[in-house]
């Protein structure tokens, strides 16, 4: 599955409760190295890997390149308590749909696995997730890495661009 495939599966759902590399190696990514702000080291590195999914590295850098992860847990630890216990129970929930499907964590599957997994959340509408591709997605092309991805090829918008030689 392709990074337009997954951001087709729903990520311009809204955000709901929460608002109120190489393309093999980004589910594995190492945690940041900065300390933990909200989220414990396995919580993160699956969130890192959840990130790499939705947003997977191709011909350019993807999510987990853009430090969307780490972007998600400061904005998460600045926010309030519910959008906080959304993301850590549902990162939990995730790896208890993999220890129950695959015997292991989210992380120690398989990418082909994880797909599966988020395919099933996505066909069931499943809030979290729908929630928390909103939430890459945006983190991501908020991001001068997403930015970049937007308007690579010269696909600025109009309303970015003066195209009069004397105001370039």
């Amino acid at each position: 599955m392709n990074r337009r495939d997954l951001l087709r599966l729903g990520a311009a759902a809204p955000l709901g409760a929460a608002r109120a590399g190489s393309p093999q190696g980004t589910t594995r990514a190492a945690a940041h190295k900065s300390p933990r702000l909200l989220f414990d080291d396995h919580q993160f590195l699956t969130l890192t890997a959840l990130a790499g999914l939705i947003i997977p590295a191709t011909d350019t850098a993807g999510a987990v390149a853009a430090q969307v992860p780490m972007h998600i847990e400061r904005w998460l630890n600045d926010g309030d308590a519910q959008s906080q216990d959304i993301y850590i129970q549902g990162l939990s929930r995730l790896d208890g749909d993999a220890i129950r499907s695959h015997g292991q964590p989210f992380t120690a599957c398989s990418p082909a696995q994880q797909t599966a997994i988020l395919e099933a959340l996505d066909g069931a509408g499943d809030p979290f997730f729908r929630n928390a591709k909103s939430l890459i997605s945006q983190t991501y092309y908020a991001t001068e890495t997403g930015f970049k991805e937007l308007n690579k090829g010269g696909r600025i918008p109009i309303t970015f661009a003066c195209d009069h030689k004397t105001h370039a």
